[in-house]
């Protein structure tokens, strides 16, 4: 009788935030999700870092652990609400002592640990804007953000920067400070060791008010060509950081969450820091990479209870021949959540099988800072759809018609299954503001109070939204307009099929040909034989209009830093192959 009360609880506890999806919608406000955080009525305005950490330092939470650190070599870490409050205190004295301004930039350049995740809440309780870089980036990569960026000051450890910093300084006119993680002797004026400094500073700061429009967050999407885009956000952001785990990741009291994904990837920076802690519940950190092994005892070990990760590492952990369910007990586990790039069916059914429980895939791009549409708990997962938009957004599909500026109109599409550029009715929190020094570019994106993704989807009778592909990926073959993600989704059905990337390989008398580069399981070998099932299996499913007439097998598919399929490269690729061979033809 007592094990069925203790269960009967459990279940009221973990029941889904949001039970009705259409009755949310109806009812909700931003000005109400605002009365759900404490600012405010605190005098501090809206900060990230008072949210995230303050506000559960002040309270009954105080004692709980805010942040779990699992290090290299067993290491581990923990701080609770209150010591997370007193290290990001002391990190922003430390900015106080140095001089450093309101607005001026913070970037850390570190792998997972500790300092990365206090320099990044410091920053934002000091009222500067914080920028995280990737530790694997290189050195022009790291230069072109620090530059564009105006950083003032950078956190990162020795063996980085004398690796792909140092030789960059003289370039670096406006970077002041470079704090070293695990150095504890002063080198010079411009280089100093974070450790005495954080020791001789105050473990209190008293923050100013912060005005919901000051400027938070910077980070840089980086394409194929150009520059990298400066995306900024500002406090405001909090409320979509707040909403979106309380109804997307549908955080409860006493949640273990675990998000895979770097900070220097807006995820990790969104839900990898921020959302889990402006819930006040225990935020589960891992240095290490990618391990299939690693990751299934860290589920089981930590009794983690929502799991965030990206399709990528789904895509690897599909490869491998494990039984998860009689190798590891995974009962804590509630809800799974993919995001980065759009997940194809099948992995929501070998999950379903495999682990257990469905993923729960979700859309979102640095721009808007968080997910805008998503799979809720409370709702039908159709395999392979974006799902349904976040309260408080106004999604559509759109035909855009006219030249860019004032006389671009757009159309929204009403009818259920018809392609079109998927928009998002402007004004909600987590909104960039500007792309950086490029205000020509950030207006390019509008079309009057509608943003425009460059994705394009569809809708169906339901609502759910489904993701055809970037408007630039599209393949234009004999007359047909041909979505790749339509292509992956049916070869991933193939059990041989590990990932699979589709392009456009242009082609004289087509304009384009539908070419797929396939990667596949561990157990399946490459050759004639299978190259021709494939081919079999996809016509037979999609049509010969559609079906790839060339199929090429790698041993990795290029990716960009974040896990992203870099299909543009295998593109260029392509066209660089065409036009050797044109030279070759030519010369003959």
């Amino acid at each position: 009788m007592e094990e069925q009360v203790e269960l009967n609880k459990r279940a009221d506890e973990n029941r889904p935030n949001m039970n009705d999806y259409e009755e949310t919608c109806n009812s909700f406000t931003w000005e109400q999700a605002a009365s759900e955080l404490s600012g405010f009525s605190n005098g501090i305005g809206l900060n990230l870092a008072y949210e995230a950490v303050d506000r559960h330092a002040r309270g009954e939470r105080k004692n709980q652990v805010a942040l779990r650190w699992l290090g290299m070599n067993e290491e581990e870490k923990e701080y609770t609400y209150a010591q997370l409050k007193e290290q990001t205190d002391r990190f922003a004295n430390v900015l106080k002592e140095l001089g450093v301004e309101m607005g001026d930039v913070v970037c850390t350049l570190t792998g997972r640990i500790p300092e990365l995740y206090i320099a990044a809440l410091g920053t934002l309780k000091y009222g500067g804007v914080y920028c995280p870089l990737f530790s694997i980036y290189g050195p022009e990569p790291i230069f072109q953000r620090l530059h564009k960026g105006k950083a003032k000051v950078l956190v990162t450890t020795r063996e980085l920067f004398d690796n792909k910093v140092a030789g960059l300084l003289d370039r670096l006119e406006h970077l002041d400070y470079i704090l070293l993680t695990d150095e504890t002797d002063v080198k010079n004026r411009f280089i100093w060791p974070l450790s005495p400094l954080m020791e001789n500073v105050g473990s209190s700061y008293e923050m100013d008010p912060t005005h919901p429009e000051e400027p938070a967050l910077l980070h840089f999407t980086s394409g194929t060509t150009g520059m990298p885009k400066g995306v900024l956000h500002v406090h405001q952001a909090a409320l979509t950081h707040y909403m979106t785990g309380k109804y997307v990741l549908d955080f409860h009291p006493g949640d273990v969450f675990w998000c895979t994904a770097d900070p220097g990837w807006v995820t990790g920076t969104s839900y990898g820091i921020l959302s889990p802690l402006m819930h006040g519940i225990k935020n589960l950190v891992v240095e290490a990479e990618f391990d299939a092994t690693l990751w299934y005892q860290i589920l089981e070990k930590e009794k983690v209870n929502i799991w965030y990760t990206a399709p990528t590492a789904i895509r690897r952990l599909m490869r491998l021949n494990i039984d998860v369910q009689s190798e590891y007990d995974l009962s804590s586990l509630r809800l799974i959540h993919s995001v980065g790039e759009p997940l194809n069916p099948e992995a929501v059914l070998w999950s379903q099988k495999t682990l257990g429980l469905p993923i729960h895939d979700n859309w979102w791009q640095t721009e808007t800072g968080g997910i805008m549409i998503a799979n809720y708990a409370s709702m039908p997962i159709k395999p392979g759809s974006m799902g349904k938009p976040l309260p408080g957004i106004e999604a559509a599909v759109v035909e855009v018609t006219g030249n860019e500026g004032a006389d671009r109109k757009i159309q929204v599409i009403t009818q259920p299954g018809v392609t079109g550029e998927l928009a998002l009715k402007t004004g909600w929190p987590s909104m960039f503001r500007t792309y950086l020094d490029d205000e020509d570019r950030y207006n390019k994106c509008f079309a009057g109070d509608w943003y425009l993704t460059g994705d394009l989807a569809t809708r169906d009778e339901d609502g759910y939204y489904w993701f055809v592909g970037r408007a630039d990926d599209i393949i234009k073959t004999a007359g047909h307009m041909v979505g790749p993600f339509e292509v992956e989704n049916a070869i991933m059905e193939h059990p041989a099929v590990a990932e699979v990337a589709v392009i456009g390989k242009p082609d004289p008398m087509m304009g384009e040909m539908v070419k797929a580069f396939v990667m596949l399981k561990e157990s399946a070998k490459p050759g004639e034989e299978l190259l021709m099932e494939l081919k079999g299996f996809v016509r037979k499913k999609l049509g010969p209009a559609v079906a790839p007439k060339e199929i090429e097998f790698m041993d990795e598919l290029p990716k960009t830093r974040s896990g992203k399929i870099m299909r543009r490269l295998l593109r260029d690729q392509e066209v660089e192959k065409l036009h050797a061979k044109t030279k070759i033809d030519g010369e003959l």
